[in-house]
């Protein structure tokens, strides 16, 4: 099933797959938008109920004139898993998606029967890291390279120097499909709203103490270093949660190691909510 419906007054375009067992709902990061879990979304909805959808302002969903927020995110999730019935869900975020997850977790804990993140960029999370203040030098001045490309609007200026010095890595531009190439290009101006966000990269652990559910925190084994601190911080603190890294991959397992990003989460799902 695939249409939109109008939460917090912006339409978001939605898809539903499988007739049958748990809800699992995607929540996808910057620049993509539903597509980014089709690698996964096939295999998964032979035994789930799989929500994917377009974050507001991605692709076809509506794109308001006035900047986005992460709690605008953060509300706009909430809403669509209460408009379409599918609470309490495994709720799953790659990249600034998770982060939107975290948030959700720390606010609206009844919406969860587990949570599953890979990788959230909340940055201020490295503060106190003992290499945290020249890791958050480097990352703001290549996040600032992006901007200012994107801003003088050269929006496939600005995705290439996101992709090969932030998410994946050099010469790795060259290896995206085209169709994906059009699609980050085309939310481009999206990733700009995030980062005019003050609290976009941000995040208060203690939010989470409240948090009782399952949790599975991710990590690609090729992913930047500065992924693996910020994990460290959020599992931490989560009274029920689990750790793996996925061996060969990046910072995106759901598109380059879809066997093993399904076996994870299949697993882990049937045996957190065997024991519930």
């Amino acid at each position: 099933m695939m249409t939109t419906t109008t939460v917090n007054g912006v339409q978001l375009y939605w898809e539903l797959t499988g007739d049958s067992g748990e809800p699992l709902v995607f929540v996808h990061g910057s620049w993509v938008d539903h597509h980014n879990w089709d690698r996964v979304v096939p295999l998964l909805s032979q035994s789930f109920r799989v929500l994917t959808y377009d974050r507001r302002g991605h692709s076809q969903s509506e794109r308001p004139a006035s900047p986005g927020s992460v709690h605008e995110d953060v509300a706009d999730l909430a809403a669509l898993i209460e408009e379409l019935d599918l609470a309490p869900a495994h709720i799953v975020g790659n990249s600034f998606g998770g982060s939107i997850v975290l948030r959700l977790a720390g606010e609206r804990p009844d919406l969860f029967r587990s949570l599953i993140v890979q990788e959230p960029p909340l940055f201020s999370l490295l503060t106190d890291e003992p290499d945290g203040q020249a890791m958050l030098q480097t990352l703001k001045a290549r996040i600032a390279a992006v901007e200012e490309l994107l801003e003088a609007g050269d929006m496939e200026g600005g995705v290439r120097q996101f992709v090969e010095t932030i998410a994946f890595g050099p010469g790795m531009w060259e290896q995206i499909p085209p169709e994906i190439k059009r699609i980050v290009i085309f939310n481009a101006p999206t990733f700009l709203d995030e980062r005019r966000d003050p609290e976009a990269l941000s995040f208060d652990l203690d939010s989470l103490h409240g948090f009782s559910h399952p949790a599975l925190l991710t990590l690609g084994e090729q992913s930047p270093p500065f992924f693996a601190p910020i994990v460290e911080k959020v599992a931490n603190v989560l009274p029920q949660s689990e750790r793996k890294t996925f061996l060969g991959a990046g910072h995106e397992p759901e598109d380059s190691h879809p066997e093993d990003y399904v076996a994870t989460l299949s697993e882990f799902i049937i045996r957190v909510t065997s024991t519930v």
